[in-house]
Formats: C-alpha cells, structure tokens, sequence
C-alpha cells in the first residue's frame, strides 16, 4: 500500500515539474510583450499556472495508472 501512494506522489510531482518547466517555457518563448497580460507578463506567475494544470492533468488521469483491486498477476 506504501509503495502505491508514493508512486501516485511521484506521479504527481512530475507532472507538476513538468507543468512548471512548461510554464516558463510559454513564458520565455511566447510571453507578453505588452505587460497587460496576467498570467505571461510575469515568470512566477507562468511556472505557478503551468504547475498547477501539470498537477490537474496529472491527478485526472492518476486513476488509469493505478492497478484495480483484485486484478493482480498472480490470478488470486
């Protein structure tokens, strides 16, 4: 049971990192020349919305990853 909880954390760790890197990528290569834009204007910002959806994404589709009671390879 252990080992299954820290797996879906690190799961969801990734996602978040890879949402942040994300973020900032958007952030240096797109970004907002004006200013007036919320959420591109500022790095901080981009990493925080880019981890943040990397971990809604990732804990959306947690439940896939994970093996259903029951349904083990042994059979039993």
């Amino acid at each position: 049971m252990k080992n299954r909880n820290k797996a879906g954390l690190l799961i969801i760790l990734a996602g978040i990192g890879a949402g942040v890197a994300g973020g900032l990528i958007y952030y240096f290569e797109i970004g907002c020349n004006s200013g007036g834009c919320a959420i591109t204007s500022n790095p901080w910002m981009s990493a925080f919305t880019g981890g943040l959806l990397g971990y809604l994404l990732t804990d959306s589709f947690l439940p896939f990853f994970r093996k259903k009671p029951g349904n083990s390879e042994t059979g039993k």
